[in-house]
């Protein structure tokens, strides 16, 4: 089967190949914001037009088509912003030479790409939050990078890499899976991103590979249930701890935050200060060690998730939802560390990995509803209760006795819903459920005409009378996989 997978290895730059990738990063910003400015402009143009032509007596649409015949077409998707740059590139970057074409049209890809999102999303085409217009990038972002997708790019040995008008590079990691898969034709490169982070160089080659058709593994069905106290509750009776990393790290964090705080930085367009950016510097590192580790550690379960089980169930969590604000309610604070453990547990990222490497490895993935109430839900006798406080980190069952820890029974009810599976789609089983709800513009749920969007998995809220069904989603195609790590 053919998938998108993508492999990622840090680059050993010199001196001189440190240059051209960090000119490289910025002639991609640069285009950014000269297309950026130069639609706003078209736009700011446009509006006064539109507005002289209604104060003169003109209905809005003569208006407007008076406005366009006078300005011409609005440089709006990716050839037209290609053409206005080729024809003002010498007047505007006369050393645009420097470097390749590729960093000024992955620049301006982006900024199409962002200018069509906010486009999508201002009028209801677009599922998820709010975008915002595009906004002017600036130099000491904390990750740059540019994009290559002709040209002579791709893997040269089992060390090295070339890049258009950079040259072959040295890697840090051997390339010899990729290469090896490449020469023997099991794929081919579709373009390379390269980017800088805490300041370090890492290059990404997104390849459409030929995988073989996978064998379901031997292993059950497992239910997962995901949390912060414990990362993952498997129905087997295994507990994956939380190693909770960015509390590791809090404390080197604050440090080096108060630092910067006290070191002269980039503020009232003054330029920083040698100290300022060496404290920003070591602050990067220690969010790129944090990330490094919660990421190996979120990819070394769902591996081992999808390659020894033929079915894994999770739970819908509304991690959006569960992370929200609660600035104004008087628990503000609390709520602000629950945030903190829930993202640094990555629920969502467990769920995007498990549902590319179920589809990679075989295996199956069952995403019970976001009203299951699977906590509630006695594994023995499936009484449901009518509440259950967070609280109460042991299960005890009014009807059969059943006394057991929270999370190992909710995860004993995910691994039931295997059972009632019997064709792709939807099954039913006990639990608690809201049908098939009518969404908003971004594709949330909404319930009885409510603005308040059902996005978070909490079931102490639940009525009883809607305890009555719940569905389970068979997820067989994945979307196209982003495989973060070359050795995974």
């Amino acid at each position: 089967m053919l998938v998108t997978q993508a492999y990622r290895f840090e680059l050993d730059p010199n001196d001189k190949c440190r240059s051209k990738l960090a000119s490289h990063a910025g002639a991609a910003r640069f285009a950014y914001n000269w297309g950026l400015d130069l639609v706003r402009g078209h736009l700011a143009a446009r509006g006064a037009l539109v507005v002289l032509a209604i104060r003169s007596g003109a209905g809005r649409g003569d208006a407007e088509c008076w406005a366009d015949g006078l300005l011409g077409p609005l440089p709006w998707t990716l050839p037209a912003l290609r053409r206005a740059w080729n024809q003002a590139k010498a007047e505007v970057a006369p050393w645009w030479a420097e470097n390749s074409k590729e960093a000024y049209s992955s620049g301006l890809d982006a900024l199409a790409r962002g200018l069509d999102a906010w486009a999508k999303s201002r009028r209801g085409a677009r599922k998820g939050p709010r975008v915002g217009f595009p906004r002017f990038k600036t130099k000491n972002a904390a990750r740059r990078s540019f994009k290559v997708t002709t040209g002579a790019f791709g893997v040269t040995d089992d060390r090295h890499v070339r890049l258009p008008r950079i040259g072959v590079i040295r890697t840090k990691e051997p390339t010899t899976k990729l290469a090896g898969l490449l020469d023997a034709g099991a794929g081919r490169v579709l373009s390379a991103a390269v980017s800088q982070q805490a300041g370090r160089w890492y290059v990404s080659f997104t390849c459409e590979m030929d995988r073989p058709v996978p064998q379901p593994p031997p292993g059950p069905g497992v239910g997962v249930d995901v949390g912060v106290k414990s990362l993952a509750v498997l129905s087997t009776g295994e507990v994956v701890p939380n190693p909770k990393h960015l509390s590791k790290y809090a404390r080197r964090m604050a440090r080096l935050q108060a630092q910067c705080s006290r070191r002269r930085g980039p503020a009232r367009g003054q330029a920083p200060s040698k100290r300022w950016r060496r404290s920003k510097a070591r602050l990067g590192r220690a969010h790129a060690q944090v990330a490094a580790a919660r990421c190996d550690g979120l990819h070394k379960l769902t591996t081992r998730l999808a390659t020894t089980h033929a079915t894994v169930v999770i739970e819908d969590l509304g991690v959006t939802a569960m992370t929200a604000s609660a600035k104004g309610s008087g628990r503000w604070r609390g709520k602000a560390g629950l945030n903190r453990a829930v993202l640094d547990a990555s629920p969502g990222e467990l769920r995007r990995q498990l549902t590319y490497k179920t589809a990679w490895y075989g295996s199956a993935l069952v995403v019970a509803d976001r009203w299951y109430p699977s906590s509630k839900t006695c594994s023995r006798c499936k009484a449901v209760k009518a509440k259950l406080s967070l609280s109460e980190r042991t299960y005890r069952c009014e009807h059969c006795g059943l006394v057991a820890d929270r999370d190992l029974n909710a995860a004993a009810n995910l691994a039931s819903l295997v059972e009632s599976v019997t064709s792709i789609g939807t099954a039913s089983g006990a639990g608690t459920g809201r049908g098939k709800l009518p969404v908003n513009a971004q594709g949330e749920e909404r319930y009885m005409g409510s603005p308040r969007c059902s996005s978070t998995n909490c079931e102490d809220g639940t009525s009883a009378e809607l305890e009555k069904t719940v569905t389970a989603t068979w997820q067989q195609v994945a979307p196209k996989p982003v495989l973060v790590g070359s050795d995974r």
